[in-house]
């Protein structure tokens, strides 16, 4: 579990530098969403591409990603169905439904696979089904309701145009492709990439940390506690009883296998959703604080999970 600690020792140190940002302002006002609108439009995409372009397409067919994917919808569908049912609108249910399923594939996934799992290509199925699939459709959906668009063509024109517009989906999309082609981009390509994608994660972390000066204790009251406490529910508990069921159940998986599909699916929410609520401008509170919470949970769940299935 070392792999863990450090991984989470990291995360929490850049959240307290940005905290303390905030608490004394020290680059002016408005630094938090300069950096978020860094890290959405320049850095993630940056990030995103070099990730996609170097990994082997070959790895999203196997159970184990199945499993992943499978658990992933189940409770997305959970969290929107409660939305459509409490009427919490297009925007929060979106930001919400992510909050709930979008796990950190990057950076914690990343260390805890190599450290707890003992294989850092286990979290690519995962990071690739969020980057190709869930991210693209919310990302999508998002923009459609920002725009006020309306009726049944200039909706569908809408949405054929989002991918051509939005920076994630565009760096996603070139990645995928050029790992497709079977061509090695030279690494003076790939030198400029690398280096402005380096700036994604700590971007992320210093707003989010900024974001927590002057917030209230997160899952207290307020209009945002129900969907909070549903996304935490789903993400720290939900999530992982589903990868179970589902891997040992369904798809007969045990053992190593087993064990780390249920350990990937109890990691925290990302960042990347906090990010993509900001530019929004939808659910930016309940995001921040399921964030917050399942990344506090997510030690514990993790003793958990290797007590009963390591």
């Amino acid at each position: 579990m070392s792999g863990v600690i450090v991984g989470f020792g990291v995360i929490a140190s850049v959240v307290v530098i940005g905290y303390m940002l905030g608490r004394i302002p020290l680059l002016g006002p408005g630094t938090r969403e300069v950096l978020s609108r860094l890290a959405f439009y320049v850095a993630s995409p940056a990030l995103l591409f070099t990730i996609l372009a170097r990994t082997d397409l070959s790895i999203l067919v196997s159970d184990r990603v199945l499993v992943s994917v499978l658990s992933v919808v189940a409770v997305a569908l959970v969290f929107l169905t409660a939305g459509i049912l409490r009427r919490w609108g297009v925007g929060r249910t979106t930001v919400g439904l992510l909050g709930s399923s979008y796990v950190n594939a990057g950076n914690l996934g990343i260390p805890i696979s190599v450290y707890v799992l003992g294989d850092a290509t286990l979290v690519a199925p995962v990071l690739l089904f969020q980057l190709l699939v869930l991210a693209p459709v919310s990302l999508t959906v998002l923009d459609l309701n920002n725009g006020g668009v309306r009726g049944f063509w200039p909706v569908l024109r809408r949405s054929l145009g989002t991918p051509v517009r939005n920076p994630v989906v565009i760096a996603s999309v070139a990645g995928v492709a050029v790992s497709a082609s079977g061509w090695a981009p030279p690494a003076p390509f790939m030198e400029p990439f690398e280096l402005v994608g380096g700036m994604a994660v700590p971007a992320m972390l210093l707003a989010f940390g900024i974001s927590l000066h002057g917030s209230s204790v997160p899952g207290r009251g307020g209009p945002e506690q129900v969907p909070v406490l549903l996304a935490v529910a789903l993400k720290s508990a939900g999530q992982p009883l589903a990868a179970w069921a589902l891997g040992s159940l369904v798809f007969g998986l045990a053992g190593a296998d087993l064990f780390s599909v249920v350990v990937l699916a109890a990691l925290p929410t990302a960042q990347n959703v906090f990010n993509y609520a900001t530019q929004y401008r939808t659910g930016e509170t309940l995001v921040r604080e399921v964030v917050l919470l399942t990344t506090l949970l997510t030690v514990p769940a993790l003793f958990a999970i290797t007590f009963l299935l390591g």
